[in-house]
């Protein structure tokens, strides 16, 4: 059935063929082949009784090549140990060996000398002529890597070397190497030499001595040379000064940007470019100007590689021009930015050609997109720029897309107020099926979502909001289903920052279940960490009391009394996360019991990671206050040592009992001070945030209240205006009936006023409300005027909470920053609504004093008619009396209307 595995059992091989076993020897020859030889092997043996410096010298001199290269290797560890022995006896065996050796030998001695200079092993004074005599050996190697390291090597050892060896052992061979007699190679190396020691001299040796060689190579036949010269005149120019570059290199430099080599040209570009910041008004307008509008005209006929070098100095070219250039220039240079824009897109259907150049074309002008912007000025933005940027977001490359998204959060932050403009951009980012560009956009997303989220005066953005959290969402899930799991770490993480930016409830409803989804299914451990955080995070900053309660009901009853033993591990984490965020108060009073009742776990692994965290939970104690709970967290460690039974926690709760008993005297003071001062810090934060939710439900319940007094008054009024309107029509009606009639008639006048609504006392606005009376006079109408409302009550709301605490005392970062004239609104929204309330409380008062008068009318009316009839005394009293009452319980009633 299995063949394979029939041929290769003991039983076939003893009784398989003799040619068979002759191969399977034959397999094995060349492993033995391989080992080394007992003559290779006494080669290779060194006496242990020698020290580190005999054996680097014995294996210098008799060693095999892979034994020279290890021991100039590991020269900085024998330098560090005994520098002075090692010059004296092991560098001249190094330069001995140096002497013919190979490229591998070479670039192992360049590299330790480098080492040893640049990590000042050793005093440079003292040791000046080993090190520098053996890099300008062999500093003309014919082997061009070998060459480059040793020049290299030369280059950092310029750093630490004085002035007059530098001048003496450098630049005398310089004057000489520098000429053309001397090969390419020697020439390029002169010039970087050139460079890097003009710093070292002041003005006036540079000029001298320096300038003459400068102008020499700055000339050269070959343009490699004249390349490599003109990227090291800014060096040259900034150690002459000001006027000197002026009078001696800027011509020099003038000459190379007319080079018949364009890559000549283009150096001395970039090197004016460069030097633009030492230059004044004057020389910018006569000399670059002209010289950078040639250019842009010329780009075109160029090649592409020049384009390229062009397109990455554009954004610093236009800041030093922004004032020098003409406004007809500036438009030039803006629209020479948007043919680079599309270099290499084809205008159909936006479809490029696959050119490497085009493209970095395009990613160079991502990076300048910032500078641009400055120099466009951020309010001609939608003019000038937005197609060219709208291009590159939606570019083809996906490398075009993600420098794109490294530069968002610069050109937001420069828009400002009219961040509108770019959300469909930001859209389009964050739903690009690449997951690159997210990548890249998640670095800065904190600084966007500020900049957008932050929106002050401009409520445009009201409508899009919907939109934008929406895209977040599905962001978060196109990640959470790819193996990307450190962007999703990474996204979750620049999320935490929405607990600051959005509303509570808004909040509560979109992310909060998304952050807890991932928090109880996902199966990456950093992830779910982050989960973790970020959940602790939305849970401290939300503000309403129901919300924080069915949170934490949803952590105790899906992860701590979770039926599966990997939710409960995860609520430790939870634990761990959430001591680093809340106070040690709100700690003690939600996660404590919890996590100390997981001693009971019938799953070792839970019971392993508790006794992990009871060290945490017992610094998050502080006696007496919490005693009780001391108690609690010592019988759990009792129990765990008395009836624990899983090996492995019975280790884990001992060494954590150990650690137990340090924590108090291992902990220095001042770390306990300072732990103690934060954890008051975050106390504040979180009482500041319960007095914002209180004072943010008594001011919407007393607008609420106002409102509805408003409707009742005006209801009154418009019942009175037709009542007596009605009583003017009836007396004039019934002018020629009889007196009985018009008797009637202000009977039912008097009775029509009595049923109209008294004016009741006004309610005090400014009186604390209870919880019970909010919780009952919730509806539509209040989460609609939450919804309408809420910055100006978070903004009242935190300044209210900050006067009444202490001024020392830090304040959290938990609203925008539009909090000033959000106040001012809120402020003037209650002075509106007092004055307005004390003039109903007015009005009302005048009308009850009308419905009195009336009263007392249509009484005296009654009387006169009991009079007219002559009816007995106890008739008159009782019909007084029984009219009486009617007018008391219609009164009574419309109060209690």
């Amino acid at each position: 059935m299995f063949p394979g595995r029939m041929a290769l059992s003991p039983a076939s091989l003893l009784c398989a063929p003799p040619e068979e076993l002759q191969e399977l020897a034959f397999i094995e020859r060349p492993i033995r082949r391989s080992l080394k030889t007992p003559e290779e092997i006494d080669q290779l043996t060194v006496d242990e009784d020698l020290n580190d410096i005999e054996r680097a010298v014995y294996l210098l001199s008799v060693g095999q090549e892979v034994q020279r290269a290890s021991v100039i290797s590991n020269l900085p560890s024998l330098v560090r140990q005994n520098p002075a022995e090692t010059f004296r006896r092991v560098v001249p065996k190094v330069r001995e060996v140096l002497n013919g050796a190979g490229a591998e030998i070479q670039l192992a001695a360049a590299t330790s000398f480098l080492t040893i200079l640049q990590d000042d092993i050793i005093l440079i004074h003292t040791h000046t002529y080993s090190i520098l005599k053996t890099i300008l050996l062999h500093l003309n190697h014919r082997d061009t890597v070998v060459s480059n390291a040793w020049l290299e090597t030369l280059l950092s050892a310029i750093n630490a070397l004085p002035k007059e060896t530098i001048r003496q052992e450098v630049l005398n061979p310089l004057l000489y190497q520098s000429q053309m007699s001397h090969s390419l190679q020697t020439r390029l190396a002169s010039c970087r030499i050139l460079g890097k020691v003009a710093c070292k001299f002041d003005s006036h040796i540079v000029k001298k001595e320096l300038l003459p060689l400068v102008r020499s190579l700055c000339q050269d036949l070959e343009f490699e040379v004249r390349v490599c010269m003109c990227r090291q005149l800014e060096n040259v120019a900034r150690a002459t000064g000001v006027e000197d570059m002026r009078t001696e290199l800027l011509p020099e430099l003038v000459e190379l940007a007319g080079d018949e080599e364009s890559s000549v040209r283009l150096a001395a570009f970039d090197t004016m470019i460069n030097l633009m910041e030492i230059m004044d008004s004057d020389e910018r307008l006569h000399v670059v100007v002209p010289l950078v509008m040639s250019v842009c005209d010329a780009s075109s006929q160029v090649d592409e590689a020049i384009m390229a070098a062009l397109s990455f100095q554009f954004g610093k070219l236009c800041s030093g021009l922004a004032g020098s250039v003409s406004d007809e220039q500036k438009g030039r240079l803006l629209q020479r930015f948007k043919v680079l824009c599309v270099a290499g897109l084809q205008t159909e259907g936006n479809q490029t050609d696959g050119n490497t150049e085009s493209t970095l074309i395009r990613c160079n002008c991502c990076y300048n997109l910032p500078a641009m912007v400055v120099f466009a000025d951020p309010a001609h933005f939608l003019s000038e720029l937005y197609s060219s940027f709208s291009s590159l977001c939606c570019d083809p490359e996906v490398s075009v897309r993600r420098s794109a998204a490294a530069s968002f959060h610069q050109v937001v932050k420069l828009l400002g107020s009219n961040v509108q403009l770019v959300h469909k951009e930001l859209l389009s980012l964050l739903q690009d099926d690449a997951l690159e560009v997210l990548d890249a956009l998640m670095n800065h997303f904190e600084e966007i979502l500020e900049t957008v989220l932050s929106r002050g005066e401009n409520l445009t953005l009201d409508n899009k909001f919907p939109e934008l959290l929406s895209t977040l969402l599905l962001a978060e899930q196109k990640v959470g289903c790819s193996l990307r799991w450190r962007l999703h770490e990474k996204l979750l993480q620049r999320y935490s920052c929405l607990a600051r930016l959005l509303p509570g409830e808004l909040l509560h409803q979109s992310f909060s279940p998304r952050i807890f989804i991932i928090l109880t299914t996902n199966k990456v451990l950093p992830v779910q960490k982050e989960a973790a955080r970020t959940f602790c995070t939305f849970l401290r900053y939300n503000r309403k009391q129901e919300q924080r309660q069915e949170m934490m009901e949803r952590l105790i009853q899906d992860l701590a009394q979770g039926r599966s033993y990997w939710n409960r591990l995860r609520f430790l984490d939870v634990c761990e996360t959430a001591t680093e965020i809340f106070s040690r108060k709100y700690f003690n009073k939600h996660f404590l019991i919890p996590a100390l009742e997981l001693v009971h776990d019938p799953v070792a692994n839970v019971r392993y990671k508790l006794c992990q965290l009871l060290p945490r939970l017992r610094s998050s104690l502080r006696l007496p206050a919490d005693k009780h709970l001391l108690q609690k967290l010592d019988f759990c460690v009792q129990k765990l040592l008395c009836r624990e039974k899983d090996k492995d926690v019975v280790a884990t709760i001992r060494k954590t009992v150990l650690e137990l008993d340090k924590l108090d005297l291992s902990e220095p003071f001042h770390k306990r001070q300072e732990k103690d001062l934060l954890d008051q810090k975050k106390e504040k934060e979180e009482t500041l945030l319960l007095e914002m939710e209180q004072l943010e439900r008594q001011q919407s319940d007393a607008k609420l209240n106002s409102d509805k007094h408003e409707r009742k008054r005006r209801d009154s009024k418009t019942s009175l205006s037709a009542t007596k309107s009605m009583s003017v029509s009836s007396s004039a009606a019934t002018s020629s009936s009889t007196g009985k009639e018009m008797r009637k008639a202000k009977l039912s006048r008097s009775r029509s006023l009595s049923s109209q609504p008294t004016s009741s006392k006004p309610l005090n606005s400014d009186r604390p409300l209870k919880v019970k009376d909010l919780s009952c006079s919730s509806g539509p109408g209040k989460s609609s005027m939450f919804s309408g409302k809420d910055e100006s009550l978070r903004t009242a709301h935190f300044t209210m909470a900050t006067q009444s605490s202490s001024p020392s005392s830090p304040m959290p970062v938990l609203i925008r920053s539009n909090t000033t004239s959000l106040l001012d609104r809120a402020s003037t929204h209650d002075q509106r609504d007092h004055r307005t309330s004390a003039l109903d409380h007015r009005t009302n008062s005048m009308d009850h004093r009308n419905n009195k008068m009336d009263h007392r009318t249509s009484t005296l009316d009654l009387r006169s008619k009991t009079m007219d009839r002559g009816c007995g005394v106890k008739d008159n009293q009782s019909r007084k009396l029984s009219i009486s009452r009617k007018s008391n319980s219609f009164s009574i009633q419309s109060g209690q209307d």
